[in-house]
């Protein structure tokens, strides 16, 4: 039985679906195709924003436990997909919708800049992926997650393939088969487990679904141990070490899909559905009782200084910042398990911090390709005086992945260290004073060479990296000689500048992702 239905969430699952097939259509018109891609991105964010007010209302909660779930389908029986809007899912979904649009912005700049082929393609799979974020975001069980989880995982996979090239389709393969090994051999197995051991119950609520069966002695700590696991690592987008070689090898992909990852949709579906299965599966109260999840906190620090690590020795930019997606992931991940409140807190405004600042690095690395045909930390010398408005951006990206004021990163890096400090964690706060000094280690010497060095004297050379895609030397196909170059097309402009700025707005006007984040906190028992 299906059943159809206008409520907000469900609009907000067709309307990118609606615009992927409006996208296809007007394929032979790119004007058409990219303006129908800004309208659809549009209206979503519309759509999106209009159910945060009833979510931020202070009787919420109460409402939410009598509501029943939007059911979409009953694929088994008892097995619905249903949708139900809760505070970590709005959260999520506003950052996706309000992303898309610049990231369409963006898209079409880089897009025609680069000459990119099969655009057409690239903007339908991209509306997609976006509408497999809105199930994922809105998911009232986890089936449903787990149906728009690898949904994600398949509409992104054509676009890391996208260039085409060998090597593009095997970073291609690495990425699907690690996502989809990790989600099927261990997320589907924790899921199932979940079923048998709730008497079917996959329902999120505040504070898990456990309770029943540790109480009766159905469910033993040490079972529920074993699920916990196979919940953290068949969520692979999170990128916990080891199963994070995916996130780096994604990285040939054109720029606007290394945002796609890192800061609209993949890597955010991974640390929030983490989150979302702390509090709303295992809920934090039964995993401190039980003692089951303190192995978290070792394992995401150690995966935030390994990665950081990592990230200080590679020159290409796209990898740098990959690694430090990797690390700043489990930022999220080590204050999920800390298990507080705050913590609680903290972990979901990193997700919303470190969205803007890193699609803003992203965003600058394919602003430099595009009009410098650059992609190694070491060709950047001197940059910043040829292009001062995306280097500006970047410097912005990089305080914020720092954690400095005036930036987004400061405002979720001070609530990890409250919760610190609430906790008695000595621990973490080791792993974030040091994390924050090796972000700096390899973030401001990019900044220093960019501003501070003069650019070298050199005759035009063919690129070796291929962190880009397969692009080999382009200085004739873009008409121009590398190093004769000011800033990247106008829309690519744009783009990172308005990440930049909301970057520095959060810091100063955070109040609705922090009233979400405290909405979520108010609803744990």
């Amino acid at each position: 039985m299906i059943h159809f239905d206008v409520s907000p969430q469900l609009l907000a699952l067709y309307i990118p679906l609606l615009g992927a097939l409006l996208i296809s259509l007007a394929g032979r018109w790119p004007n058409l195709r990219e303006l129908v891609t800004l309208l659809t991105a549009g209206v979503l964010l519309y759509v999106v924003a209009g159910m945060a007010p009833a979510v931020l209302a202070d009787g919420f909660w109460a409402s939410f436990a009598k509501a029943p779930a939007l059911k979409l389908a009953e694929v088994l029986p008892g097995v619905w997909l249903e949708l139900k809007v809760e505070p970590l899912g709005m959260l999520f979904a506003l950052i996706a919708s309000s992303l898309w649009i610049l990231n369409s912005i963006y898209s079409i700049g880089y897009m025609r800049g680069n000459h990119e082929k099969n655009q057409t393609r690239f903007y339908v799979c991209f509306a997609l992926a976006i509408a497999s974020v809105m199930g994922l975001a809105f998911a009232g069980n986890l089936f449903t997650l787990f149906v728009f989880y690898e949904a994600l995982t398949l509409t992104t996979y054509p676009l890391v393939a996208h260039k085409g090239s060998a090597e593009a389709i095997r970073s291609a393969r690495t990425y699907l088969g690690i996502l989809v090994v990790t989600s099927v051999c261990f997320l589907l197995a924790g899921i199932i487990g979940t079923y048998v051991f709730t008497g079917g119950d996959m329902t999120f609520r505040p504070g898990g679904v456990f309770r029943s069966a540790l109480a009766d002695g159905s469910l033993t700590a040490p079972t529920l141990g074993i699920l916990f696991v196979l919940y953290m690592y068949g969520i692979g987008k999170a990128a916990l070490m080891p199963v994070h070689r995916w996130l780096p090898a994604a990285m040939v992909a054109p720029t606007p899909v290394s945002a796609l990852l890192h800061a609209v949709a993949v890597v955010k579906a991974g640390v929030f559905t983490v989150l979302k299965v702390i509090v709303y599966v295992f809920g934090p109260a039964v995993l401190v009782r039980y003692g089951v999840g303190d192995w978290l906190i070792y394992v995401a620090g150690a995966t935030i200084l390994i990665a950081s690590c990592i990230a200080l020795f590679q020159d290409n930019l796209k990898r740098r910042l990959a690694y430090s997606t990797v690390s700043q992931l489990s930022y999220v991940i080590i204050a999920a398990a800390l298990l507080s409140p705050l913590s609680i807190t903290a972990a979901a405004l990193h997700i919303a911090a470190h969205a803007f600042g890193k699609i803003t690095l992203f965003f600058a690395a394919g602003s430099i390709y595009t009009a410098a045909h650059k992609t190694e930390i070491s060709q950047l010398d001197g940059i910043g005086r040829r292009m001062p408005i995306t280097m500006a951006a970047f410097t912005i990206g990089s305080l914020s992945m720092i954690g400095l004021p005036p930036t987004a990163g400061f405002v979720s890096k001070w609530y990890l260290l409250q919760a610190t400090w609430e906790t008695d964690a000595p621990f973490v706060l080791v792993v974030v004073i040091l994390s924050t000094l090796l972000n700096a280690a390899y973030f401001l010497p990019i900044v220093y060479r960019a501003f501070f060095v003069a650019e070298a004297k050199h005759h035009h050379e063919a690129h070796q990296s291929s962190a880009d895609g397969d692009f080999g030397d382009h200085a004739d196909h873009h008409g121009h000689d590398a190093h004769d170059h000011g800033e990247a097309p106008w829309p690519i402009v744009v783009a990172l500048s308005c990440t930049a700025l909301a970057t520095i707005v959060f810091f100063f006007y955070s109040d609705l992702a922090i009233g979400l984040a405290n909405q979520l906190r108010s609803g744990l028992p």
